[in-house]
């Protein structure tokens, strides 16, 4: 079956059949970062140092910020993919890809240069102490010689889902993340290269998962293009992209600073405390990455009915889609909870970092049963090309909402009040995430008529 017959598939297929198709691939490749993210710190971990598993939640912004750039060529990309192929655009769609794909490589060529040459404002801004400051360099050193392909790999792995591929674009994160696990070991034990090594088995890892992108293209696999001949910034491209993919990746982007934020904030308890609420996170992304791969996986679905103005498939599937991901937060949540103290001695041995690492990630868990609700009502707004309610949501969550909060929870409340920000924010998002959408939907006039 060719790739046109699969995204047209997906506007016939039943709709519980078609979110499952095209939900269940996003949500492994989701579940593969995360997989990727816990067996870096899980190995480091093995070293018994908590100092060097302090370092890596240290890092962690730096990276974070190449997955944004990839979020905003991949999910810009892929809203405005699915909307031109629901037109019947396959043109227009092409050079969306083409465009997204070179927009990545000279991304990561820049954020490369950055890194390189700023890092040791970099290691200040994000607040390595002197303690972890020596192994926080050494990884993003390694780390920013993998920019291009991060940045390739993150926003391909959402917009072959554009197309009807759901397990082409699974496939890459797949072979990539296991490339890093199976390497892991390896080099952080074995050759005991600790926190180097992690970042060695990082960046091959990701250049294996953005090569196979690469080839996939190359080998006329797909009915869109990497050609720089068809790449084109010009009629509303390089907009659509960035109206949509800007509030997407913002959201990564805050994430970053709230994090550098709270690990600053949070390094007056001292290292041991910054390993805990690094593990903690970790712990509550089992549960975020979950979810946000389901959404994602629905997006191009949502965004392929809405460019066929096909309102009473996409009044159905929003629908399935919000009350299974409402009650998979729930189920998962529950899960994470009562598994929690095993998870977390998986990583810390240190009795300190082990108890704060327990009950931050119970506070964190707090908002799990919502993250339903929020993430599908983020991901239906970008599938529709709403970018003005789409950057609200952005900024809220991690920005706006996150950031004077903690100043304020952490003054009344301490060390307790740091934690108990994320979820209050969380909940807060929630709400403003409903509004936005009802009163979003009052402008499309269609909508009246389903």
């Amino acid at each position: 079956m060719n790739s046109s017959n699969k995204a047209e598939l997906y506007a016939q297929m039943p709709v519980a059949q078609a979110v499952v198709k095209n939900a269940v691939p996003a949500v492994i490749s989701s579940l593969m970062v995360l997989v990727y993210n816990l067996a870096d710190t899980f190995f480091i971990g093995q070293t018994h140092n908590a100092l060097l598993v302090a370092a890596v939640s240290v890092a962690t912004p730096v990276f974070l910020f190449l997955m944004a750039i990839g979020t905003l060529f991949g999910i810009g990309g892929t809203s405005v993919i699915s909307r031109a192929l629901g037109k019947g655009d396959k043109a227009y769609a092409r050079s969306v890809c083409s465009f997204c794909f070179w927009g990545s490589v000279v991304s990561g060529v820049v954020c490369m240069v950055i890194f390189l040459a700023g890092m040791t404002p970099i290691l200040k801004l994000i607040g390595a102490s002197s303690g972890t400051a020596p192994y926080v360099r050494t990884y993003l050193t390694i780390v920013s010689f993998g920019s291009v392909a991060v940045v390739i790999s993150n926003a391909f792995s959402n917009i072959l889902r554009a197309e009807g591929r759901p397990r082409e674009a699974m496939a890459g994160m797949l072979i990539g993340n296991l490339v890093n696990i199976v390497l892991d070991p390896v080099a952080i034990l074995w050759m005991n290269m600790g926190v180097a090594g992690a970042a060695v088995t990082t960046v091959i890892g990701n250049i294996c998962g953005a090569l196979y992108y690469i080839v996939f293209f190359l080998r006329g696999k797909s009915m869109l293009s990497i050609s720089p001949k068809e790449c084109r910034a010009g009629n509303g491209i390089f907009s659509g992209i960035i109206f949509i993919g800007v509030p997407a990746s913002l959201n990564t982007l805050l994430m970053n600073i709230s994090c550098i934020i709270l690990n600053k904030l949070m390094s007056v308890y001292g290292d041991m405390a910054i390993a805990g609420i690094g593990v903690a996170m970790k712990v509550n992304m089992i549960l975020v990455m979950f979810i946000i791969g389901f959404a994602q996986g629905v997006q191009p679905l949502l965004g392929y009915a809405a460019g066929e103005k096909n309102w009473k498939r996409f009044r159905s599937m929003f629908g399935f889609s919000l009350i299974t991901s409402t009650v998979l937060s729930i189920l998962l949540t529950a899960v994470c909870f009562f598994c929690c103290n095993q998870i977390v001695r998986a990583f810390l041995t240190d009795q300190t970092a082990f108890s704060y690492g327990v009950h931050f990630a119970k506070v964190l868990l707090v908002s799990g049963p919502i993250f339903g609700l929020l993430f599908m009502l983020t991901n239906t707004l970008q599938a529709l090309g709403a970018a003005v309610p789409s950057l609200i949501l952005s900024i809220s969550r991690q920005g706006i909402i996150f950031i004077p909060l903690v100043f304020v929870l952490n003054k009344i409340a301490g060390l307790n009040g740091l934690v108990w920000t994320q979820p209050v924010s969380d909940i807060v998002s929630s709400f403003l995430a409903v509004i936005l959408y009802a009163f979003y939907f009052r402008k499309i006039k269609t909508y009246a008529e389903m």
